[in-house]
């Protein structure tokens, strides 16, 4: 499942942002802290131009902490970068974030200039959430879809910070497989934009896989079934999702199931781990490589096929003339 979602806005969006960005000091990114890094917009690092980052692993309350810790660890070995992680309950926290965007950039806040800093984040990630709690009041409107806001806002705090908000916004196109199944099931995107039963069922199978207790306290099944197909159909059964003749309706067990997750009743969850992404850098890194040498190998063939040619024709040539 590639995923292509791309709002017009969301591209009036990326051109405003590179517009301001030379007057913006720093930028705090927030995250899922489910997903760290398919939650990351790979556009942001190009777009924010080096500046300095506070990334907010956001929904650390729903994510697993062992995995968000090594995620912190990740992120601030990382230069130019500051990470920590949050979940809205933590208010001391919430308003020490100004505080760190100053340390971030000595030297270009003072009483006369409020630090500069634009939040940015992809759909559905608590973006207009922690602007709210920044601001002590409700200012930006939260939904629990992605895409609620559509223009770009700007703030002044009174501890010293001006907030310029964007519209959370997707790249292009996603082409990692597993990262659009992790967005999906996340709610980032919409749920029209995608094959609900098909992200239902990779949801199945990595609970399955990853956190099988959680599944049996949360559907009280007496065992766990042998693959995703069977769980569905047994939280059908279960949540009042079967039609006449017994048939499970997989849609609505899919609902139960993504809404579950996404609400945080499956227990504390994370989709990914360091590890793996490292590992999959690790082996993008060889296959590039292993192109970039063939393509080495294509050219210097081409040119030894070339270099014959022209002996052969030369040498032809040679023996015409004698």
């Amino acid at each position: 499942m590639t995923i292509n979602w791309f709002p017009g806005h969301m591209h009036k969006a990326r051109k405003e942002i590179a517009k301001v960005m030379d007057e913006i000091d720093a930028v705090i990114e927030v995250l899922d802290a489910r997903l760290p890094l398919s939650s990351e917009n790979p556009l942001v690092n190009s777009l924010r131009k080096g500046k300095p980052v506070l990334k907010i692993l956001n929904k650390s309350d729903l994510a697993d902490p062992v995995k968000t810790a090594q995620w912190l660890e990740y992120f601030n070995s990382q230069e130019n970068i500051q990470a920590i992680s949050l979940d809205q309950a933590q208010k001391k926290l919430i308003a020490g974030i100004p505080d760190m965007c100053k340390r971030m950039v000595p030297g270009r806040a003072s009483k006369e200039r409020p630090v500069r800093v634009m939040i940015m984040g992809i759909p559905n990630v608590g973006k207009s959430t922690l602007i709210n709690a920044l601001l002590g009041r409700k200012i930006a409107k939260v939904g629990n879809e992605p895409a609620v806001t559509k223009n770009q806002q700007r703030y002044t705090l009174k501890n010293g910070m001006a907030l310029s908000d964007t519209p959370g916004f997707l790249w292009p196109k996603i082409e990692d497989q597993e990262s659009g199944y992790r967005l999906a099931a996340s709610g980032a995107i919409r749920d029209t934009a995608i094959e609900y039963e098909l992200v239902a069922l990779f949801a199945a199978q990595f609970m399955l896989t990853q956190y099988p207790k959680q599944l049996l306290e949360r559907y009280k099944l007496k065992e766990l079934p042998i693959g995703s197909d069977e769980l569905l159909d047994d939280i059908g059964r279960k949540r009042g999702g079967l039609r006449p003749g017994g048939v499970v309706d997989r849609h609505k067990a899919s609902e139960v199931l993504l809404h579950d997750m996404r609400a945080g009743k499956l227990g504390p969850i994370t989709f990914e781990t360091v590890e793996e992404w490292l590992f999959k850098q690790a082996e993008a890194e060889r296959l590039l490589l292993e192109a970039e040498a063939a393509q080495l190998q294509l050219e210097a063939d081409a040119a030894e096929k070339a270099r014959i040619n022209q002996n052969y024709y030369e040498n032809r040539d040679n023996k015409d003339d004698a």
